[in-house]
């Protein structure tokens, strides 16, 4: 009985959804090297912390070829973190990876031990999808990490790091806003906002 995860395409943060539902502790976070700590000495192969996982890097094998043939798997794997940066600035989050809750904004973005990019929009913000930038091509999703925050009606954040336009890229470093960049910029703007993203985060 044990838990693997394809490193490959996770993104290593330490609000992972699976440390939060382990009922064993078999999932951790090692704050010293930075990473998920995984502990099969405790696993009890319940599987919840698998089905928390919204791109499928964490497995859990019941039996010893179970996991060999799981271990191959990932093994033969070429997928990298950024493939999975389908998405588009100033549009509907198409992976479930990227979908943050308002309500844990605390957790997600202020206490997260990598730098955040975090895209705020609402219904009223959505633009097109085929003249809209991917996501891939304007950020270093080795580096930091991404979300995106829906805020509907509600204007709190808006009000509290002083937004005046929709859709709008956050980012911050250690809980602190470090720059904003405010609305769309789509595909005939793609090297402006690179460059600005860029600036941002040389500080």
């Amino acid at each position: 009985m044990a838990v693997l995860i394809n490193f490959k395409i996770c993104d290593n943060a330490k609000e992972c959804g699976g440390i939060e539902v382990c009922p064993v502790g078999a999932l951790s976070w090692d704050t010293k090297k930075k990473t998920i700590k995984i502990d099969n000495t405790k696993c009890i192969a319940c599987g919840q912390c698998k089905k928390m996982c919204p791109v499928g890097a964490i497995f859990v094998a019941k039996t010893q070829t179970e996991y060999d043939k799981i271990k191959k798997q990932i093994d033969k794997d070429p997928r990298k973190v950024s493939d999975l940066f389908i998405d588009r600035y100033g549009t509907p989050p198409l992976t479930p990876a990227f979908i943050s809750k308002l309500k844990n904004f605390k957790a997600d973005v202020l206490e997260s031990t990598k730098t955040v990019m975090v895209e705020i929009y609402n219904e009223g913000s959505i633009m097109c999808l085929l003249k809209s930038i991917p996501l891939k091509n304007i950020v270093n999703s080795k580096s930091m990490k991404f979300c995106k925050i829906d805020l509907g009606k509600d204007t709190q954040l808006m009000e509290q790091y002083k937004i005046k336009k929709l859709p709008s890229l956050l980012f911050f470093k250690s809980g602190k806003l470090i720059g904003k960049i405010e609305g769309h910029y789509d595909l005939d703007h793609k090297e402006i906002i690179k460059a600005k993203i860029a600036k941002i985060l040389k500080k």
